[in-house]
C-alpha cells in the first residue's frame, strides 16, 4: 500500500470512528445534593424545567445524578460519592450540603440554591466576590427575621410571649436571633428561645414552650424541621399556638403562616448558574445573587382549627391563602 493511501485510510478511519455513538462528545454531568426529599420533589422538578429552559434535557445533552442523604450525619458520605463520580458541577440545596461538599472537594463548581447566609456559614468570602469554587444563591432567611415577627404580631396583635424553636447546629440561626430580640421590644414582645438538634428533643422542646407561657411559635429554618415539618405543625396546632416560618412548604404542611424568599424561584435561578459554569465560567468570579421575589402565605384551615380570625390587613398581603 502506498504512502497516499495509507494516510487516505488513516483519514477515513478516523471520520467512521467520530460518527460512532461512543466517540461523540461526553455530555456534562451535574450532581445534585439534598436532604431527605425524593427526586420528584416539586423543587427538583423547578430545577429540571430551568435547565429544560436553557436547553438542557436530563438524559440526552446533560445527565443529572441526584442524590439524598436521609439524615444530615450521612451528607459527608454521599457529598464524597458525587465527587468520586468526577461530575462536572455540584447543585447544593441546603447549608449543610453546602458545606458538606465544599469540604469534599476545592475544584469541583458547588452552586448553592437555599443557603441562608453563605459567608457567615464559612461557604465563601463575600456576596460579590465569593472566590474559591462555590457561587449560587442566598435566601436571605437571617436578614427579615425581624419582618416575619412583626407579620405574626400583625396577623395576631393580643400576643405578647412567643417562643422561638432553633437549631444550635444552624450557624446563621445566631444571627436571627440577634435580629429577633432588638426587634421583639418595638413589638411589645417576650422572647424565649428553645434549641432543637434531633427529633428525639420535640417532646422536651414543646414542654419548654409550654411552661414559657408562649402564645405563639417561631420557627427558624433548618434541614431538621423541613423534614418533619408536618410533624411540628400538628404539635402546634394540638398545642393551640398561631406560628410562623420561612417557607411555604411549612403552611402547605399545617403551619399558620409562613413569609420569606420564593424557593421555586431561587431553584430556577439555581439552573442559571449551572449553565453558566459549563459554558465556562469559574464559580468563583460569579456575585452571590439575593432572591427578588419573596411570599406570604397564610393557611386559613389551620387559622380556624385554632380559633383565630386573620385580619384582612394580612390577607390582603398575602400572596396565596390556602383556604
Amino acid at each position: 500500500m502506498t504512502r497516499r493511501n495509507v494516510l487516505l485510510a488513516l483519514v477515513l478511519n478516523l471520520v467512521f470512528a467520530s460518527s460512532l455513538p461512543w466517540a461523540q462528545t461526553k455530555i456534562p454531568v451535574v450532581g445534585f445534593l439534598v436532604v431527605a426529599v425524593r427526586p420528584d420533589d416539586p423543587l427538583v422538578e423547578v430545577f429540571r424545567q430551568g435547565l429544560r429552559d436553557r436547553g438542557y434535557v436530563d438524559g440526552r445533552n446533560i445527565k443529572i445524578e441526584f442524590r439524598t442523604a436521609d439524615h444530615p450525619d450521612r451528607l459527608p458520605g454521599v457529598a464524597e460519592e458525587l465527587v468520586q463520580l468526577k461530575v462536572d458541577v455540584i447543585v447544593a440545596t441546603s447549608t449543610p450540603a453546602a458545606q458538606a461538599v465544599k469540604r469534599a472537594t476545592s475544584t469541583i463548581p458547588i452552586v448553592m440554591s437555599l443557603v441562608a447566609d453563605p459567608v457567615g456559614s464559612g461557604l465563601v468570602a463575600n456576596l460579590p466576590h465569593p472566590g474559591g469554587n462555590v457561587t449560587g444563591l442566598s435566601s436571605m432567611i437571617a436578614e427579615i427575621s425581624a419582618k416575619r415577627l412583626a407579620l405574626l404580631k400583625e396577623a395576631v396583635p393580643r400576643l405578647t410571649r412567643v417562643s422561638v424553636l432553633w437549631n444550635p447546629d444552624m450557624a446563621w440561626h445566631a444571627k436571627a436571633i440577634e435580629d429577633l430580640k432588638a426587634a421583639a421590644p418595638s413589638l411589645s414582645m417576650e422572647l424565649s428561645f428553645v434549641g432543637v438538634r434531633t427529633p428525639a428533643e420535640f417532646d422536651a422542646a414543646f414542654s419548654t414552650v409550654s411552661r414559657a407561657r408562649a402564645q405563639a411559635l417561631y420557627l427558624l429554618d433548618s434541614t431538621l424541621f423541613y423534614v418533619h415539618r408536618m410533624t411540628l405543625a400538628k404539635r402546634a396546632s394540638k398545642a393551640r399556638l398561631p406560628n410562623i416560618h420561612t417557607s411555604r412548604v411549612y403552611a402547605d404542611a399545617g403551619g399558620l403562616m409562613s413569609y420569606g424568599a420564593n424557593y421555586a424561584d431561587l431553584m430556577r435561578r439555581s439552573a442559571g448558574y449551572v449553565d453558566k459554569i459549563l459554558k465556562g465560567a469559574k464559580p468563583g468570579d460569579l456575585p452571590i445573587e439575593q432572591p427578588t421575589k419573596f411570599e406570604l402565605v397564610v393557611n386559613l384551615k389551620t387559622a380556624k382549627a385554632l380559633g383565630i380570625t386573620i385580619p384582612q390587613s394580612i390577607l390582603l398581603q398575602a400572596d396565596e391563602v390556602i383556604r
